[in-house]
């Protein structure tokens, strides 16, 4: 069974509050609120992501990367796609 599969509520709780920080960013910058209260909101939003990546990458390398029985060409692939994903994401 895949890590977000079998972490699914947790992985729905951190994506809802995430949610929920982006709305009222949102509702911060249409009321014209402060610019200090809207900067410490998306550092916010921008922790809350940090934490769910944080998350699912350790599933990814704990049950994918690290996953026993993988032939040396499939922890390669591996490897190399999840390199491929943390090189997007950190741009």
């Amino acid at each position: 069974m895949a890590h977000t599969v079998k972490d699914r509520s947790r992985l729905l709780a951190r994506v809802r509050r995430i949610h929920g920080q982006t709305a009222a960013l949102e509702a911060a910058i249409e009321a014209e609120n402060e610019c200090l209260g809207i900067l410490q909101q998306i550092a916010a939003i921008r922790g809350a992501v940090n934490g769910l990546m944080v998350e699912v990458l350790e599933g990814q390398i704990r049950e994918h990367v690290a996953a026993e029985g993988l032939t040396a060409e499939e922890r390669e692939q591996e490897v190399n796609q999840l390199a491929a994903v943390l090189r997007s994401y950190l741009k």
